[in-house]
């Protein structure tokens, strides 16, 4: 009988804060810019420079702590990490490893096999390393410091999760988590939210772990899910074989879909931590932890159970709303404006984000007005413009911000309410089309709705679709 293997996995994440300055100097954090332009004496390691505090990393720090449900470390230090690569301007990284500013903390995720806890061990902060830049055609590498001294967390969990599918369930509640708290952007292409894998393999029923490899270089989801299916796989291929797996830090090829080793994975004594002696410890009172908990705002989780009870909307619809801090803002202030909460629903979930899809945008760069979008659907419903003409306003409303109510007057837009006019161009319908009538009046149901079409039509889509129906039912019947 062939063995059956279990996948052990524990990720360590690495989430770069949204201060605006780095942890330890003055210089800008915003992603992109000339290579080495945002960088001071100071995060370029230069002789005799100190290093001071950002307070607002301190203070994202427990946010993300206090939100996975940690234990905060009212007296924590930095530490050294001495190692030696070019994109490490000092020689050494300022972290934490003795001391770290939250432990013991936990996320709950969710997946097809049901709900589990992810157990957090530490979270600590640190500086991030610079960029290395390698040119394959001179055979050369460049480094780009502008990330050198950008604030991180890193979250590292316990070897809880089984699979690929539990993993991305637990990468997306803690983002998710982050983003609602401001924090952090956590976009993986850009490299503010990075994940290693540290992964093993046993047979099914041992309680011993396995021998552990760690990959690096994981920046999507897609990369992440294919580099533990390639890991378990290649590790098992190794025992059944007979031979043993290696510690070692690999790195992760998605082109090839494949990955290679980089160097032997290290423990921590490899690192020679030390305290470090140019940073005080930090002393984190009762009352600035209160301080942090109370700007905290309500989680997903927590809008979710509200949003069922308060807006009386499908648990499918809250739950799309809710992915973003931004959207379930936008929804909350509508709902408050016109009251129509399974309409706002509506549209976010249907015209929103198809735009958001077309024009590849981020929930975080929607610039919908609630007021706007709440002034539409009164609009809407009070028969001033019909459906098709609300879906164009729309897609003004979202690409220019024009005010619906101005944009209507302004382009005669308004439902033509004239019953004479439209009682013209429905018989004028009616003429042109004699065999639909014909057709109606055998049965076919279906003609009804080409003779509604084309009045529509006719009336350029300004006319109440009720109206249009109830004449055309009227003309119909006399011509019976």
């Amino acid at each position: 009988m062939a063995k059956q293997y279990e996948t052990v996995i524990g990720l360590e994440v690495h989430i770069e804060l949204a201060t605006k300055t780095k942890i330890f100097c003055g210089c800008s954090t915003e992603f992109g810019g000339e290579p080495n332009s945002h960088t001071c004496p100071v995060c370029t390691g230069m002789p005799g420079t100190l290093p001071v505090l950002n307070r607002q990393v301190a203070e994202y720090a427990m946010a993300i702590g206090l939100a996975t449900n940690c234990r905060i470390t009212q007296v924590c230090r930095f530490d050294r990490k001495n190692y030696f690569y070019p994109d490490n301007p000092q020689n050494y990284q300022i972290s934490q490893l003795y001391l770290p500013i939250a432990r013991d903390g936990w996320v709950e995720i969710e997946t097809g096999a049901g709900k589990k806890n992810v157990r957090i061990h530490e979270m600590h902060m640190e500086e991030d390393a610079g960029k290395l830049i390698h040119d394959e055609w001179d055979d050369t590498s460049l480094v780009d410091y502008n990330r050198s001294g950008v604030p991180l967390v890193e979250i590292v969990s316990e070897p809880d999760m089984r699979s690929a599918e539990e993993v991305i369930a637990y990468l997306e509640k803690l983002r998710m988590i982050v983003q609602y708290l401001g924090a952090s952007d956590c976009k993986l292409q850009e490299g503010s939210m990075r994940a290693d894998v540290n992964l093993s393999v046993r047979e099914v029923g041992s309680e011993v772990f396995g021998t552990r490899t760690e990959m690096k270089n994981l920046n999507s989801f897609k990369a992440i899910t294919h580099a533990i299916e390639g890991e378990r796989q290649r590790q098992i291929e190794l025992l059944e074989a007979g031979k043993n797996v290696v510690q070692e830090t690999r790195r992760w090829d998605d082109n090839k879909e494949s990955s290679y080793a980089m160097r032997s994975k290290e423990d921590a004594k490899d690192y020679r931590y030390f305290p470090e002696p140019d940073l005080v410890p930090i002393v984190i009172s009762d009352e600035w932890i209160a301080q942090v908990k109370a700007k905290q705002p309500e989680l997903r989780d927590e809008k979710l159970a509200r949003y069922e009870a308060e807006y009386e909307i499908p648990r499918y619809d809250a739950e799309i709303i809710t992915e973003s801090r931004r959207t379930a803002e936008l929804f909350e202030q509508a709902c408050a404006i016109c009251g129509k909460p399974k309409k706002v629903s509506n549209w976010i979930i249907g015209e929103t984000f198809r735009l958001m899809k077309e024009q590849g945008t981020e929930p975080e760069e929607l610039k919908l007005s609630p007021e706007h979008l709440a002034k539409l659907i009164d609009l809407t419903d009070a028969g001033t413009i019909s459906a098709s003409v609300a879906k164009k306003v729309f897609e003004k409303m979202y690409t220019d911000g024009v005010d619906p109510e101005c944009y209507v007057e302004e382009q005669g837009l308004k439902n033509i309410s004239d019953e004479g006019a439209l009682r013209e161009a429905a018989e004028k319908v009616l003429a042109a089309n004699p065999q639909a009538v014909e057709d109606y009046k055998g049965g076919k149901e279906k003609a009804f709705g080409a003779l509604m079409g084309q009045t529509m039509r006719a009336m350029k889509g300004k006319a109440d679709p009720a109206a249009v129906r109830q004449l055309l039912e009227e003309l119909l019947k006399g011509a019976c």
